[in-house]
């Protein structure tokens, strides 16, 4: 009788075990070889949602492509008469690069000039390093450097511009230069150590004319053009 009922308990044991098992997988599935894929999924579902997040690239217009929609090449060359030297060198720059209109290049390079000359003034490298061909910045280091040898400090305000216009521009492979002619109000003077002036005056506006050219590949995924080289008219 007890042998009867032992393997009566055993039998029922062992179909307990087995419902369980087959339950349990039921639930949590069988082994496929792709649950670190699924689990990586996972992790990248789950993850929170964050303000850093990179997204997917998007499709960038092509040269010489003007995007569905947007202003033509002559748009955006702007109102420059049919028989100005610089009406065909802009409209290559235009072709070659779909971003690039006239009047938005203006704007930034009379932005970059009022930059470039105040912190020229200052000595303040950082921000001509960024705004500079190498060998503009040398050329202006050295007088800074020159400046500061000597104890000289500059006074400098930046009163207004009353005039900037493109005065030539060429295409060369990739490589675009534009040349701008800007007229500027400036107060300057400049200081030895004792505070004495030496140059310019800190009381009167001194207009200054200069001759500007800035330069991009205009291949490039950069936007910035840098200025390559100076003029005074």
């Amino acid at each position: 009788m007890t042998s009867d009922i032992f393997d009566l308990t055993n039998i029922l044991l062992l179909a307990v075990a087995v419902a369980i098992f087959l339950r349990l997988r039921s639930v949590l599935g069988r082994r496929t070889g792709d649950e670190e894929t699924r689990l990586g999924n996972y992790a990248r579902d789950a993850a929170p949602a964050r303000d850093n997040v990179v997204p997917l690239p998007r499709a960038e217009p092509r040269p010489g492509v003007t995007p569905q929609g947007g202003p033509s090449v002559d748009e955006r060359v702007g109102n420059f008469p049919e028989d100005s030297a610089v009406r065909a060198p802009l409209r290559q720059i235009a072709t070659s690069d779909p971003s690039f209109d006239t009047a938005s290049f203006i704007n930034g390079a009379k932005i970059a000039y009022e930059s470039i000359i105040t912190a020229y003034a200052k000595g303040d490298r950082e921000t001509l390093r960024h705004l500079l061909a190498p060998e503009v910045f040398d050329s202006f280091n050295v007088v800074i450097n020159d400046r500061e040898s000597r104890g000289e400090t500059v006074e400098f305000h930046f009163v207004g511009m009353s005039a900037s216009e493109i005065v030539e521009a060429h295409l060369s492979g990739r490589i675009a230069h534009i040349k701008v002619r800007f007229v500027s109000d400036l107060v300057t003077a400049t200081r030895d150590k004792h505070g004495a002036v030496v140059d310019g005056d800190d009381k009167a506006v001194r207009q200054v004319t200069d001759i500007w050219t800035f330069s991009r590949d205009v291949a490039s995924p950069n936007p910035n053009w840098q200025l390559v080289a100076t003029d005074a008219a």
